[in-house]
């Protein structure tokens, strides 16, 4: 070994966001005169730079480099000692390399992150918002989740209560806001409300939202009644007061025409019975003829003709599982169901489903997955936001977001996820069109469809695994 190095001081310490020095004394302690590459190595070599890159020494000269730590402040920079190593080649002697540790601390540093989705949500008697809470820092966060509003007007349950969020990753909390009253009447009223992040040590995350509440019945339809009420009552009183005094007189002209004619007095002739004619005995009626079926036939006769049996619809799930019989790997098939047009066939890996240009919204989705360890998601509906239950299905399995019902809204947009792997959607939005193609990382969830405020009607979808 022709070679000696030092590295001054051999441990030292960084913020994430700042940068650091360190100082590599290296000496050529042979005899002939050689120049030296310098390579930083190891899982923060990204972050490592090295003045000069070369250096060239004479047999027992002495020079310096300097190695210079700039880890950047986010969730890549993890917290804690992080061993390096620079490599260094002589020119002359390739295979004499030489690699000097160190050590480098990155100290801790915490930014968390929420948002509510939707921010506004509308209903009657709960809403359903979603709280996503992001961890950018280089350490796990610990937090508890809870929820306040002006006037102690709503109620609040919470799942779950309390997260731990490894860094770069992020978590969804379900959300379920209820009334303590009940408007039946009237006008909706807006709630604003908020949910907070509780850490150890650290203030409170707050992250605002509003609750629409929508009466029972409508203004108009408790003003109608109002009036239907009024006039019943009105008519009852004056039917009362005005009803027409019904009597019968035919008891009493009876009487009168009784006491004016008296009968006469009988005669002998006139007390013997007269003899009353004889009557023949009335013939029995003609027996109804009978009536014979059309067609012929006695007792046993033939029934109506069976109307032919309807073949059942292919499902998202029946098209995956053949998909997969003919190819291996991870598919997704998914049909959609058209506002009076009823459910499409399925299609499958990107094809489109739906209409476009047509202005015709789609009311539910069919998904199902292959190779996927299975699927969840959740609908939004257009103007009613999150209220329909969050749905899950294994692989092969169908998954339904959204209502076929008639009373029901369209959907504007939904959330979808994949155990294993990414999921990637394109969603095709009224007025805006196709838009563009968003994927998820591993694990985690996507929305797809329109913005939340601008509310608009959900036409047609592709997805991709």
């Amino acid at each position: 070994m022709s070679l000696w190095t030092s590295l001054e001081p051999a441990s030292a310490t960084v913020d994430p966001g700042a940068s650091t020095r360190v100082r590599l004394r290296v000496r050529n302690t042979g005899d002939v005169v050689d120049e030296y590459r310098f390579e930083p190595v190891g899982a923060i070599a990204p972050w490592t730079t090295v003045e000069p890159q070369t250096l060239r020494l004479y047999p027992g000269t002495t020079g310096t480099v300097e190695l210079t730590f700039s880890p950047p402040r986010t969730s890549d920079a993890v917290a804690g000692p992080n061993p390096y190593a620079v490599r260094i080649t002589p020119t002359e002697h390739p295979d004499a390399v030489t690699v000097p540790e160190g050590n480098l601390t990155i100290t801790p540093f915490t930014e968390v992150r929420a948002e509510l989705v939707p921010h506004t949500v509308k209903g009657r008697f709960r809403g359903r918002p979603r709280l996503a809470i992001d961890n950018l820092g280089n350490t796990k966060v610990t937090a508890s989740l809870s929820g306040n509003d002006t006037g102690d007007r709503l109620s609040y349950e919470i799942q779950p209560g309390s997260v731990q969020i490894d860094p770069g990753r992020a978590v969804f909390a379900d959300t379920t806001l209820r009334p303590r009253r009940i408007i039946w009447f009237g006008a909706k009223q807006e709630q604003p409300y908020t949910l907070a992040v509780r850490r150890s040590g650290a203030p409170a995350l707050e992250v605002e939202g509003t609750y629409v509440q929508r009466g029972f019945l409508p203004r108009w339809l408790a003003t109608a009644l109002g009036t239907v009420l009024a006039l019943t009552i009105a008519f009852v009183m004056i039917w009362l007061a005005y009803k027409p005094q019904v009597r019968t007189s035919a008891t009493e002209q009876i009487e009168q025409a009784g006491s004016t004619l008296a009968p006469p007095s009988p005669t002998p002739e006139a007390t013997t019975p007269s003899r009353a004619p004889s009557q023949e005995p009335a013939a029995p009626p003609a027996a109804a003829p009978s009536r014979t079926p059309a067609g012929g036939g006695g007792g046993g006769g033939g029934g109506a003709t069976k109307k032919p049996t309807k073949p059942k619809q292919e499902t998202a799930a029946d098209a995956v599982q053949k998909l997969a019989a003919r190819s291996s790997g991870r598919h997704i098939c998914y049909r959609a169901y058209v506002a009076d047009h009823g459910w499409q066939d399925p299609v499958c890996d990107g094809a489109e489903a739906g209409t476009t240009g047509k202005e015709l919204p789609i009311k539910a989705l069919n998904i199902a997955v292959s190779g996927t360890g299975g699927t969840a998601g959740n609908g939004a509906y257009k103007s009613d936001g999150w209220k329909t239950p969050w749905s899950s299905a294994a692989d092969g399995v169908d998954m339904y977001l959204g209502s076929t019902k008639e009373s029901e809204l369209p959907l504007q947009g939904f959330t979808i996820k994949t155990t294993d792997g990414s999921v990637c959607q394109n969603a095709h939005v009224e007025d805006r069109g196709w838009m563009g193609l968003g994927c998820t990382k591993p694990g985690d969830w996507i929305y797809g469809g329109s913005p939340m405020e601008q509310n608009l009607q959900l036409e047609a979808v592709r997805f991709t695994v």
